[in-house]
């Protein structure tokens, strides 16, 4: 069990990561739509698109060249969406493993109020 001490926590922190990127996809979104032709000049939208860019890049560095550059975030906050709720769902897993993880108290916490370990 040694090997598994400390996954749940690891998971959460990468689905804590992951969130802050996807966030910071709808955030550039959200600041872009104000004034989409000066988005680059704007210091809210550069600071989104610094935080996203990592994720951005690795997408489109394993699509397609025929998929166009201005898809890519698009493609980059759905790949992102997914592996938020993949991490989540394993995370339960984990801690439904071992509940004495680090990081697993707010399951046991609800598997202790009657919800039972579905």
């Amino acid at each position: 069990m040694e090997e598994t001490g400390n996954l749940a926590f690891v998971l959460l922190a990468a689905q804590t990561i992951v969130l802050v990127a996807g966030t910071a996809l709808l955030g550039q979104l959200v600041v872009g739509m104000f004034n989409w032709r000066a988005r680059q000049q704007n210091i809210v939208y550069k600071t989104f698109e610094l935080v996203a860019s990592p994720f951005v890049k690795l997408v489109r560095l394993i699509t397609p060249r025929i998929v166009l550059d201005q898809h890519i975030p698009v493609a980059a906050f759905m790949v992102l969406f997914i592996a938020y709720f993949w991490l989540g769902f394993e995370h339960r897993a984990s801690c439904r493993a071992d509940v004495a993880q680090a990081s697993c108290e707010k399951w046991v916490q609800a598997w202790g109020t009657g919800a039972g370990r579905q």
